[in-house]
Formats: structure tokens, C-alpha cells, sequence
């Protein structure tokens, strides 16, 4: 897997089963048990999608009394968010060129000229 962080988070998110799971996460902590109810996979392919996600630093296990909860860890999502954030600026800033651009320009547009 990639070495950085945000290359890590975006390729443990490319699978749609653990971008449920993290979805389901944001809802509350739960066990690897409830995490793989409703998948037809084994518990271990479901622990397998978590190690991914627990690599990229999404999720994170507790453990409380027999229970080994699994928790989302949200802050991950600012780095996400930071790098998205910059790119949408960018692009707005683009269009906002481009939207000055075609306001400068005449609304109609030149008539040709018919040679006589």
C-alpha cells in the first residue's frame, strides 16, 4: 500500500464495502460481528476490509470488557477534506477567470460581410 497517509486513506475508500462500513461507522462504534451481518462474506474478509481501513487510519478497535468495538476516527477526514478543499478552490478560482472572461466579451457576435 501507498506510503503517504492521504494515498493510503483514498485507496482503503476505493472499495465500496469498506466506504459502507466506514458510512455505518459514522452512525456509532460497532463490532466486527455487526460490521459483517449484513454482507455475505465471512467475518474474516470483513476483518481483512478493516485491517485496510485500520492501516489508513480510519477506524480504530477498543476494547471493552469482551467487546472489541470498532470506532471511526473522523479526524482522518480533515486531512481528506484540506486536500479536496484546496483543489475545489482552485478550480472555483478557474471559473470565476473564465466567467470574467466571457463577461467581457460583446454578447452579439460580428456580422459578416456579404462581398458585393
Amino acid at each position: 500500500m501507498a506510503a503517504d497517509p492521504l494515498s493510503r486513506v483514498f485507496a482503503a475508500l476505493a472499495d465500496p464495502t469498506r466506504r459502507d462500513m466506514v458510512a455505518r461507522l459514522a452512525v456509532g462504534d460497532a463490532t466486527v460481528g455487526e460490521l459483517a451481518a449484513p454482507y455475505d462474506v465471512t467475518v474474516q474478509a470483513v476483518s481483512k476490509h478493516l485491517r485496510v481501513l485500520e492501516d489508513a487510519g480510519l477506524v480504530s478497535r477498543s476494547r471493552e470488557a469482551q467487546r472489541r468495538p470498532v470506532h471511526l476516527e473522523a479526524e482522518v477526514f480533515d486531512l481528506m477534506t484540506k486536500w479536496i478543499e484546496r483543489y475545489r478552490r482552485q478550480a472555483e478560482e478557474r471559473y470565476r477567470r473564465l466567467d470574467d472572461v466571457l463577461a467581457g466579451m460583446p454578447e452579439d457576435p460580428p456580422q459578416e460581410r456579404n462581398p458585393s
